[in-house]
């Protein structure tokens, strides 16, 4: 050892040698531990200076040989347990913990069970320090036992309590932990009533009771502690009294049966059903207490009552009046009843259902709260309006109108709820009905808002029947002569009047469209054109599809100006006249014509007479002398130009002249004059205008006539006096186009279609405009196969006008009905071994179809191979042996399916029950066949170990099972005849056998033969590990040494450890897990002898550190460990070396001796060779110039 720390400290001194001291200490590295916390374990009770365990090398490695480390705990430790210490071996400072000596120094782990220690490391030459985490886990050891709480228990079973039943659960507890807290519970006597479980404490049944045999069972139940069991102790800590108290079983529970009854409307105090309860239990027990509703009387309307005191019948009656309205459908009171027995047993529930004496089957409800719909002012008597509909519908349901304003203009079909007009209805009546639609039983009821749709249903009405008008003649164009007016009673644009003059010929007169103004559009004269003009004018609507339209005579009279000058029929007169002529004669008569009528004219003489020679008649126009001509004056003068005017007495005509030359000679009077033509012109343009007047008046009549609606309708003659329909046809399917034509147009030949008659079930409707027939409601040939509708066809013209025919319906059958079974469902028992090709059952359906569409057959739609039916009969038969325990029930699904042939066939099915009869033809089985189980070789005697499931699928007696084991194992087991469970009642021991093969028997008790069957129980006994102690080497380090030239293969050294198990758990083996010699050497794991398995060089490494584990070979194997420190000594197995390989000194010639020339350095790596070199000239020297010394090398 000394020469070791010898040799470091030289080496050391080599690497320092230039540097003083301070500055080695300076580059000292600082200390540190191999982790910065260590895990370790100690067990409670330890005991003083006892080391803690460590599973890694707890410590700081020395890199300093000048380091002197000391340990110290310097918290965690307060109640002053542990000590650290410090071991050094080779260049490791171990930390080793103990535990303190006294008696108050003791680990107790229920206490506290761990501690965390904070370990200091200080150096003392350079105080430097270094601190770890050392956690402390204390280890249970088992020093306590379980204990009972409580320690005594009591429970009462009915006698009826199934086998297999928990009864009970008792409780320990082992405040050790592990294994050492582990125990079992068990009966301390043993018993075939009752088992526990070993580790739940859970008690069960395992026999049936029997009140009369035995009322009371006293069990005493033990807890082992397994841990003690391991060390070889009893291991009885403690014992519990379970006292079990068996009562008489109120086994059989009430059965309910019922029949209900249909009391009738009169019945004052009306039984619903009678109920009878019975119970099959034995005094108290079968006595019931009572019969109760527990639902479905919400408002608790029904009571039961016993027919009489004791009685075990009750009927089911009201408590006061019932509310059927909310329930139209009836009640379903769930009943249940209670015995007396303790506890009472309470019956399955019943469900009765109680109807109305007067049956409804559901609330009556229409299908919307409010209907709302339009329908035309065109539409015609009998028009549908809308179809109100009530659910559920009932053969008794009935639709009423409730007394509402505007009903009288509807009707109702009571059966079907059609609504339809009686009469055409106008919006300027009312715009909209609300009716109210009730069923007869006025439990529902429905508004029905119609809204009448305007149309132009209205012609246009002058506000007068007739105008008269006049006015002047000469008027400017363009003059308002009059104003019409019309109204129409029509909505909209149906209702908006425009006016014409619907005249043929032409009159002097415009009208404005909108204000009905009549104006002159020419110059009207009195005297040419007509006085009295008839003026037609029309009043139109703007409506669709036609204008209505009205027209009225309006009379205007042309009022006569005198607005025409008169005009003279004879111009520019000359002529003589004797101047013999007689005063007073006349000389010529003038005339002159006023267009005017009734206008007098007068004339007058205006110039020429200025010798009142003349005198001219202002009325006649006859002109005269009035003087002499042969006297006076008038002698002298022989010629005279008389200008003379007519006048009407505002307008003068244009003056002629009469020049008159008074002749000697006797001669008449002679006067020529130019005719002006005007009476004949005036007198044509009269008659013409007389013409035009008497044409207008015919053309206008014969338009009156025209516009006259003057046709019927007329359906074509090619419609059909009947029709068929098939009762599937669609609803809203079209059937017949019902047309028919009118010769007058418009309104007069718009026509509107209804169905007059025939429609008493509502299924058909027509179209008002286009007189299509439809389907409004679904037919049915089986309710109604004929159908005589009686279709009406309107205009609307004024006044209407309307035709009708007859039209023959017939319904023809489709495949709209499936077959019906006369029952619901069908249900059979049969015994399971009747003979094939035995009839079980008949079932039969029928269908309302005609022909191929109503004949039936059968099918079975199941899949099945143990039945079948007869396809025409309906009989099923059994065709394949019965087995009630593969199938004790089949439901067949049989179909009835009728054979129509032109469309798709229909079908209903039924469900038929077959429930099979049980005869004992199956022995008991197993479940499963056979079993395997591990049990622990420590369980306690009395311990079920498993519980065996023999399953008879017979009934009754033939199903009930005993076990027996046939093979005991040894008299180890044993099997209750009645649960099944198989019970140790030995104890068992690994080391002894391991596995057990039993033979168990079930045997049923049926009758005259029991069957039975036979299975086989595999118990493998599971070693329980007895590996108490851990292997224990004798030191916790050991220290090898080893040449570094030894060859590989060599021993080093032997480590031993000892366990105080035995057997398996005792075996060691040794391995090296860890270390830096891992791979350098090997462990036998035999002998724990320690090889090298490499060369080894101490020069490269000088020693080496191993962790060698030995591992016992229990089943759950246990180790320690111990670490190995190996120096290698050293060998002189290495030759010097010079620090040079090849040197190259110079010297001067005739350099004296002793001179030297160069320092050779040599080094051997060798530890005990350093200060042994020698140094010779070996060659290159024959004359001997050079010299070595032999010690320090200098040449």
């Amino acid at each position: 050892m000394g020469r070791d720390l010898a040799l470091i400290l030289l080496l050391l001194f080599q690497h320092y040698g230039d540097s003083d001291g301070s500055q080695r200490l300076e580059h000292t590295p600082s200390i540190q531990f191999t982790h910065f916390q260590y895990n370790v374990t100690v067990h409670e009770n330890s005991a003083a200076k006892t080391y803690v365990g460590h599973p890694v090398k707890m410590g700081i490695y020395i890199t300093n040989p000048v380091w002197d480390l000391r340990y110290k705990i310097v918290s965690g430790d307060n109640e002053n347990l542990f000590k650290a210490e410090e071991y050094i071996l080779g260049d490791f400072c171990f930390l080793r913990i103990r535990t303190k000596g006294g008696n108050t120094a003791i680990l107790n782990r229920e206490v506290k069970d761990h501690y965390t220690l904070i370990v200091k490391a200080v150096e003392k030459n350079s105080n430097a320090e270094a601190r770890t985490e050392v956690r402390v886990q204390v280890l249970d050891t088992n020093d306590l036992r379980p204990l009972f709480s409580p320690t005594s228990y009591s429970v009462s079973l009915p006698e009826n309590t199934a086998v297999r039943t928990s009864i009970a659960r008792v409780s320990a507890t082992d405040a050790d932990i592990g294994t050492n807290g582990e125990f079992y519970y068990s009966f301390k006597d043993r018993t075939d009533m009752f088992a526990i479980h070993p580790t739940s404490g859970v008690v069960v049944l395992t026999g049936r009771l029997d009140y009369i045999e035995t009322q009371l069972y006293e069990l005493e139940i033990l807890a082992v502690d397994r841990g003690m069991k391991l060390y070889g102790s009893s291991g009885i800590s403690s014992m519990a009294k379970l006292t079990v108290h068996v009562e008489q079983a109120n086994e059989c529970a009430p059965v309910i049966t019922a029949v209900t009854l249909s009391p009738s409307e009169l019945d004052k105090d009306p039984t619903f059903a009678i109920v009878t309860v019975d119970d099959c239990d034995q005094g108290a027990n079968g006595e019931i207490a009572s019969l109760t509703i527990v639902a479905g009387d919400l408002l608790q309307q029904f009571r039961t009552v016993r027919s009489f005191p004791g009685s075990k019948e009750y009927k089911l009656k009201a408590i006061s009046g019932i509310d059927w309205d909310s329930h139209p459908f009836g009640y379903n009171l769930t009943l249940q009843a209670k015995d007396k027995g303790t506890p009472p047993q309470f019956s399955p529930v019943k469900v009765i259902r109680v109807i109305s004496p007067q049956f409804k089957a559901g609330p009556v409800k229409f299908e919307k709260d409010v209907y709302r719909v339009e329908i035309s002012e065109f539409a015609p008597p009998n028009t549908p309006v809308v179809m109100v509909k009530a659910t559920p519908s009932y053969s008794h349901l009935r639709y009423v109108f409730k007394s509402t304003p505007g009903k009288a203009k509807f009707s109702l079909n009571h059966n079907t709820g059609l609504i339809s007009i009686l009469e055409p209805i106008k919006r300027q009546q009312a715009s909209h009905f609300e009716l109210e639609v009730t069923t007869n039983d006025r439990k529902a009821s429905t508004k029905v808002l119609v809204k009448i749709l305007g149309t132009n249903s209205n012609p246009p009405e002058f506000i007068q029947t007739a105008y008269k008008a006049s006015f002047d003649e000469n008027v400017p164009i363009g003059t308002t002569v009059m104003t019409v007016s019309a109204i129409d009673p029509d909505e909209g644009e149906n209702g908006y009047v425009t006016y014409s003059i619907a005249n043929l010929n032409h009159v002097p007169f415009v009208i404005d469209h909108f204000s009905g103004a009549v104006s002159t559009s020419e110059n009207l004269d009195y005297e040419l054109m007509p006085r009295v003009y008839t003026v037609r004018i029309r009043a139109s609507d703007w409506g669709l599809p036609y204008r209505r339209e009205v027209e009225a005579l309006h009379t205007i009279t042309l009022n006569n100006l005198n607005d025409n000058t008169p005009l003279f029929e004879k111009v520019n007169c000359e002529g003589t006249v004797p101047r013999d002529l007689g005063v007073g004669e006349q000389i010529t008569t003038v005339s002159a014509i006023d267009a005017d009528e009734l206008q007098l004219v007068r004339y007058q003489i205006e110039a020429g007479n200025e010798l009142d020679l003349f005198t001219l008649n202002p009325n006649s126009g006859v002109l005269s002398l009035k003087q002499s001509l042969m006297d006076g004056l008038g002698a002298k003068v022989s010629f005279h130009s008389l200008r003379i005017t007519a006048t009407d007495g505002e307008n003068f005509a244009t003056p002629i002249y009469i020049n008159i030359t008074v002749a000697a000679s006797r001669k008449p009077v002679n006067l020529q004059c130019e005719e002006t033509g005007v009476a004949k012109m005036l007198a044509e343009k009269l008659l013409q205008a007389n013409k035009l007047h008497s044409q207008d008046e015919v053309k206008d009549i014969f338009f009156d006539s025209h516009s006259v609606n003057a046709h019927a309708p007329q359906f074509r003659s090619t419609l059909p006096v009947g029709i068929e329909v098939k009762e599937n046809h669609p609803v809203g399917s079209s059937m017949i186009f019902m047309n028919a034509t009118d010769l007058d147009s418009g309104f007069n030949g718009k026509l509107v279609y209804a169905i007059s008659g025939g429609n008493e079930d509502s299924c058909f409707i027509i179209d008002i405009e286009t007189g299509m027939l439809k389907i409004l409601s679904p037919l049915d040939r089986e309710t109604a196969d004929r159908y005589t509708l009686n279709i009406t066809v309107y205009d609307l013209g004024i006044p209407q006008k309307a035709a009708w025919r007859l039209l023959d319906i017939t319904v023809l059958d489709t495949n709209d009905n499936p077959p019906e079974f006369l029952q619901e469902h069908y249900f059979v028992e049969v015994s399971e071994d009747k003979d094939i090709n035995s009839e079980i059952i008949q079932v039969e359906a029928t269908d309302k179809d005609l022909g191929s569409n109503g004949h039936v057959t059968y099918s079975i739609l199941t899949d099945t191979d143990k039945f079948a039916i007869d396809s025409m009969t309906g009989v099923v038969k059994i065709v394949q042996p019965l087995d009630r325990e593969l199938q004790p029930v089949h439901y067949l699904k049989i179909e009835a399916r009728d054979q129509a042939k032109e469309e798709p066939q229909l079908f209903s099915t039924v469900l038929l029950k077959i429930s099979l009869e049980d005869v004992n033809d199956n022995p008991p089985r197993f479940v499963p066949p056979n079993y395997r189980v591990k049990v622990r070789e420590d369980l306690p005697e009395g311990t079920i170990i498993m519980w065996l499931e023999a399953y008879d699928p017979d009934l009754g007696q033939s199903s009930q099972v005993r076990y027996s084991l046939m093979d005991h194992g040894e008299g180890n087991f044993d099997v209750d005849k009645l649960s099944g469970a198989v019970r140790i009642v030995h104890q068992l021991d690994f080391e002894k056998k391991q596995i057990y093969n039993l033979t168990v028997r079930a045997k049923d008790k049926g009758k005259p033969v029991s069957l039975s069957s036979t299975c086989y129980v595999e118990v493998e006994v599971i070693d329980v590990n007895e590996n108490l102690h851990a292997p224990v080497f004798a030191s916790f380090v050991e220290k090898g040494i080893v040449k570094e030239d030894v060859p590989i293969g060599s021993s080093v050294m032997t480590v031993s450890a000892h366990d105080e198990d035995t057997g398996r758990d005792g075996e060691i083996r040794y391995s090296i897990r860890d270390g830096s010699g891992v791979g350098v050497f090997r462990i036998d794991e035999e002998t724990g002898i320690i090889e090298t398995s490499d060369r080894l060089d101490r020069e490269s490494t000088p020693h080496y550190w191993l962790t060698v584990y030995a591992t016992d070979q229990g089943v759950v194997p246990l180790s320690s460990y111990i670490e190995i420190y190996i120096e290698v000594e050293d060998v002189n197995d290495n030759a010097p070396q010079t620090s040079e390989p090849v040197y190259y000194p110079e010297v001067m010639e005739n350099s004296p001796k002793e001179v030297s020339v160069v320092q050779i350095e040599a080094f051997d790596p060798d530890s005990s060779s350093n200060d042994k070199l020698t140094f010779k000239i070996t060659s290159g020297n024959p004359q001997g110039f050079f010299s070595i010394h032999p010690k320090t090398g200098m040449c």
